[in-house]
């Protein structure tokens, strides 16, 4: 999770009872597997002491931002949505890279084509009947 991004700020007063997916997303990002994905991957934690709102402010490795309201989400559907977008961004680089146009828009006739590859059946299979009769 961790490789898509370069900066992770976690926000939350210890004695609100909203902090829950802070908590546990912190946890995740400070396990060892999170971070030999992405060691240069920052990740400050400010804990408050108002009543703001938990809060996670992502920074991706493109320099993109998201700030993330905590307060009813959990950590798995943070992770989610980091993998999400990292996911697309690698997809979107890969494609610049190779020389393609971003997003790739594939025409609505092409979509119905047949896949180059699959056999496409015509005739419904034989159909195999068991014999009953004894020899």
């Amino acid at each position: 999770m961790l490789k898509f991004l370069s900066k992770v700020r976690i926000e939350f007063n210890a004695l609100d009872p909203r902090k829950a997916g802070c908590l546990e997303f912190l946890s995740q990002c400070r396990s060892m597997k999170a971070r030999e994905s992405n060691p240069g991957c920052q990740v400050l934690v400010k804990r408050r002491t108002d009543d703001q709102p938990p809060v996670i402010s992502v920074t991706y490795a493109d320099g993109s931002e998201e700030l993330i309201d905590a307060t009813s989400v959990s950590a798995q559907s943070i992770r989610q949505r980091i993998l999400e977008k990292g996911r697309y961004s690698e997809t979107e680089q890969m494609f610049r890279e190779a020389g393609e146009k971003w997003p790739v828009v594939i025409p609505q006739e092409e979509i119905l084509l047949p896949a180059p590859g699959i056999k496409v059946t015509r005739s419904p299979l034989p159909c195999i009947s068991s014999n009953s009769s004894s020899m």
